[in-house]
């Protein structure tokens, strides 16, 4: 077995360099080169996985990118994720979630500005973060989505929830040069 190297103290943020093939990726989509593939490129194999599974997630779903977002969001509220809030918030406004349903998203469950559809991925997102989907959660999500789409916004909202432990455990600081929703997080 390898020794793992010890490269310094973790008391702080580390960011390494983006591998060459990573940031030819990010030029090649027009996204930045945040700290958070910045952190992660340490190990190059871990942000190459990260942007395959993230992006598919975001890209190449059925369920309507606002959804997604929404969600999103959501885990972000929920994990505290000023990171994650940051990022989103005008990737939401981009693919049509309003800027009344984001100032109503800590309460969504007493607001009238999310629909059925919205509701049911919402109250799936906070059970998720929880840890826990009752069966009959489960049973009732089953009336909005088909087993794709379950799939698809159960696994989105997870590896969102797994986002903002990340950003916390590596110390990932913001990006001090963005503005609100400027990123590819």
């Amino acid at each position: 077995m390898d020794a793992i190297s010890n490269e310094g103290p973790l008391d702080g943020p580390r960011l390494g360099e983006i591998p060459a093939d990573v940031a030819e990726v990010l030029s090649n989509r027009g996204a930045k080169q945040i700290n958070l593939y910045r952190a992660l490129s340490h190990s190059p194999e871990i942000v190459r996985a990260w942007l395959d599974f993230i992006w598919t997630l975001r890209d190449d779903c059925l369920i309507s990118r606002s959804l997604r977002e929404l969600v999103i969001l959501r885990t972000a509220l929920r994990h505290d994720s000023s990171y994650e809030w940051h990022h989103h918030v005008l990737m939401a406004e981009a693919v049509g979630v309003t800027a009344k349903q984001i100032a109503e998203l800590p309460n969504w469950s007493e607001s009238s500005a999310f629909n059925g559809l919205e509701r049911a991925a919402l109250e799936l997102t906070d059970a998720i973060c929880d840890g826990s989907v009752p069966p009959e959660l489960r049973a009732a999500a089953a009336s909005w989505f088909n087993e794709r789409e379950y799939v698809e916004i159960v696994v989105t909202a997870a590896a969102y929830v797994m986002v903002p432990r990340v950003l916390a455990a590596l110390a990932v600081p913001m990006e001090s040069d963005m503005e609100v929703g400027d990123s590819d997080a």
